[in-house]
């Protein structure tokens, strides 16, 4: 049997065909899989449980089903979706994960992360997300109307890519936003595994290591906004792979 792992769908109403690949997906593949992660950015945003969204409604109802069918769906928090709560995760049948998450998989200790903690040196966004973490801040959020946190979602989305476009022109894109060494080392120490599974800086690779004289494997799940990625593990090993786009 095997056990899937997914991160950073992205999920919107403004990608209706990336939605419905992943319940092809889900109603597909995934119904004879021993289990399926979700490693966070499940969805574009996550402003709160009670958003109405018919892709939120659509995701839930597929996970649900899957997990009816004996099929285990956990998730874990990413950037995007932080906030979504109790509420939505019983809609969809799935068990809410810390993060960062150490489980047996197949005789080995794997630790799930999202990824972005391991971005130390995206200072404003280590900023932000200490900020946004914070369960009063959260509390004070939610507080507010829908029609609000939509906007400020919406605010939020396009800071962050006139950040990423400062970034691409001063050409430190690519280290600032990707993972710190350093930190990913730490991360090894801390928890005292082999293999790191996560996602977030949107490289997918399989990264053979030595961290302190023994062999390490750090493996970065895809994104899905032009297509899927898939990462299947078995007895076997590691498969990590793309699905066909719409």
């Amino acid at each position: 049997m095997t056990t899937l792992f997914i991160s950073d769908l992205h999920l919107d109403p403004a990608r209706p065909e990336i939605t419905r690949l992943f319940g092809e997906f889900v109603d597909g593949e995934a119904r004879g899989a021993d289990a399926l992660y979700i490693l966070g950015d499940l969805f574009e945003a996550w402003v709160g449980d009670d958003d109405p969204s018919e892709t939120g409604a659509f995701v839930a109802e597929k996970l649900k089903a899957l997990a009816d069918s004996g099929v285990p769906v956990s998730f874990m928090h990413g950037n995007r979706d932080f906030l979504l709560g109790g509420d939505y995760a019983r809609r969809a049948g799935m068990a809410l994960l810390a993060d960062p998450m150490r489980i047996d998989l197949h005789g080995r200790s794997v630790l799930l992360m999202h990824g972005d903690t391991l971005c130390t040196d995206d200072v404003a966004y280590q900023q932000f997300r200490t900020q946004t973490r914070d369960p009063a801040w959260q509390a004070q959020f939610l507080s507010q109307p829908l029609a609000a946190r939509l906007a400020f979602a919406q605010q939020a989305r396009a800071a962050s890519q006139a950040r990423q476009g400062e970034l691409r022109e001063a050409g430190t894109m690519e280290t600032i936003t990707d993972v710190s060494p350093v930190a990913v080392e730490a991360a090894f120490a801390e928890y005292g595994v082999d293999t790191i599974i996560h996602g977030h800086t949107h490289r997918p690779a399989v990264h053979d290591l030595d961290v302190g004289g023994r062999p390490r494997q750090r493996i970065v799940l895809g994104d899905w906004y032009e297509q899927g990625s898939v990462l299947r593990v078995s007895s076997q090993g590691f498969d990590l792979s793309t699905l066909p786009g719409p």
